[in-house]
């Protein structure tokens, strides 16, 4: 399954990647009703690189494990889930060129949990999440460009 959210950024390809390349990126992106705890930052989003989160879900917390597979600096870099809730989980962040400035691309595909079950609720369980978490991670994105 796949799932996409992109924006325009009235700013720089550069200046779009570097703020993604900030030590507390994740901290500012993460919605606040999300209950994450970021155990592990990666160290950088160059290949190779492994961050481990905690999630809750209901009364447990599920390790989440992501593993950086590819970087281009300024253009890409992508991150796979090793461990988490999802069958199967890898997330785009590509970045373009915009004669408005720079588009931002969130590309996730994604094998939600419980096999057919899951595909099945995926679009009423999975996508409304997504959606509403990528409109909050662009929001704070473009004010913190902006200041």
């Amino acid at each position: 399954m796949e799932f996409v959210h992109e924006s325009v950024f009235d700013a720089s390809v550069e200046a779009l990647f570097a703020f993604h390349e900030r030590a507390d990126v994740f901290e500012l992106l993460m919605p606040p009703w999300e209950t994450v705890r970021n155990v592990q930052p990666a160290a950088s989003l160059e290949v190779g690189a492994v961050a481990r989160l905690e999630q809750r879900v209901g009364p447990i917390w599920i390790e989440i494990v992501a593993e950086h597979v590819a970087y281009e600096k300024n253009a890409l870099f992508v991150d796979e889930m090793r461990k988490g809730p999802f069958a199967a989980w890898r997330h785009e962040h590509r970045f373009e060129e915009h004669p408005d400035g720079c588009r931002l691309v969130d590309a996730i595909t994604y094998a939600p949990p419980l096999g057919f079950l899951g595909r099945l609720a995926a679009p009423l369980a999975v996508v409304p999440r997504l959606r509403k978490m990528f409109v909050h991670r662009h929001r704070v994105t473009a004010e913190a460009l902006a200041s």
